[in-house]
């Protein structure tokens, strides 16, 4: 897939305002794509049983068995609504079991299903990795996971939940 860098005869002129950004050089517009990709990828190599949000709360179940919802929604940078209701979809898979916890929270775990599905997902995700990663040689792939790691420790946090807007007539 080739993402264009640079104003495209469908951006229109190039020689814009100085307050008009290409759309091929927007980076939300880029990220958007590159999401677009990896989701594709992610169910192309993994399958359609598992999302990618069931997957990250997976793996982080598997790393910290019996967090919060609440904690885990922090970690893997959902809302604690979408954690829940994801949460609740795992348990009816059979994959985690949640424990009721003092003030309505609830402790997650891997069931011994959950941990099965992990390992079987492991191989097919490191492909999934490599396919998507493929066009960057192996420092601009350490290159592109520190910065995209460094734009995401420097986000404002989004607040939640997202806030409606209004219909525009």
């Amino acid at each position: 897939m080739t993402i264009p860098t640079s104003a495209s005869p469908a951006d229109g002129p190039a020689d814009r305002p100085a307050d008009d950004i290409a759309l091929t050089d927007q980076a939300g517009h880029l990220i958007r794509r590159a999401h677009q990709l990896a989701v594709a990828l992610f169910h192309e190599n993994l399958g359609r049983d598992v999302t990618p949000v069931q997957y990250a709360v997976l793996r982080a179940l598997e790393a910290r068995p019996g967090i919060d919802q609440v904690t885990l929604a922090a970690e893997i940078a959902l809302d604690t609504s979408t954690t829940a209701e994801t949460a609740v979809r795992l348990e009816r898979k059979g994959w985690i079991v949640r424990e009721l916890l003092a003030r309505r929270q609830r402790a997650l775990y891997l069931t011994p299903e959950g941990q099965a599905l992990l390992a079987g997902l492991r191989a097919p995700m490191v492909t999934m990795q490599a396919t998507l990663m493929n066009a960057l040689e192996p420092g601009e792939q350490q290159e592109l996971m520190r910065l995209l790691r460094k734009l995401l420790a420097g986000a404002v946090p989004v607040q939640e939940p997202m806030p409606e807007f209004p219909a525009s007539d």
